[in-house]
């Protein structure tokens, strides 16, 4: 890809596979992985595979419950800022931004103390844009997809399974 993308340090992203439609992500360069906020999750199988389903709450002022499924891709160790170490379950999703999708792979974390409830890291990053920290917000709130969407996403999800699982 030829022209890099300038991001801020914030920005409103889309995880369709998800049936997450908007959500505000923290661009953060330190950080190698991404990470999304759930406040639950749990381990399921299907059809023999691992998958993880999982709890979070969108929006600041009216909550909005999102439950989704999804293939486990991988379980790693991840370390914080603060230099914990845990162990995290990781997915593979798209991720909608600055009129752009990509495949990611986003861990599942507790961010219930942190200002956003996503953390884009550099890996969901290079090749394709830049981060200019004394911006926020450059590329706009995607739109709202209708409320059906959410009650919608496990079967986003396995549409997700048949599109990403095999990468």
């Amino acid at each position: 890809m030829s022209d890099i993308v300038v991001l801020g340090w914030r920005e409103w992203v889309a995880l369709p596979d998800l049936g997450i439609a908007r959500l505000r992500a923290k661009v953060d360069t330190g950080a190698r992985s991404s990470a999304l906020h759930v406040d639950a999750h749990w381990r399921v199988v299907e059809r023999g595979a691992p998958w993880v389903g999982f709890r979070l709450h969108l929006g600041r002022r009216v909550k909005q419950a999102v439950e989704a499924f999804a293939p486990v891709h991988d379980e790693r160790e991840v370390v914080d800022s603060g230099g914990h170490r845990s162990r995290r379950v990781f997915l593979r999703t798209t991720l909608s931004l600055a009129g752009h999708t990509r495949v990611i792979e986003l861990n599942l974390s507790d961010r219930r103390g942190m200002l956003f409830p996503m953390l884009l890291g550099r890996s969901a990053l290079a090749g394709w844009c830049s981060v200019d920290p004394a911006r926020s917000f450059l590329h706009g709130k995607p739109e709202r997809v209708a409320a059906t969407h959410a009650t919608s996403a496990p079967f986003a999800v396995t549409r997700y399974h048949a599109d990403h699982a095999a990468r």
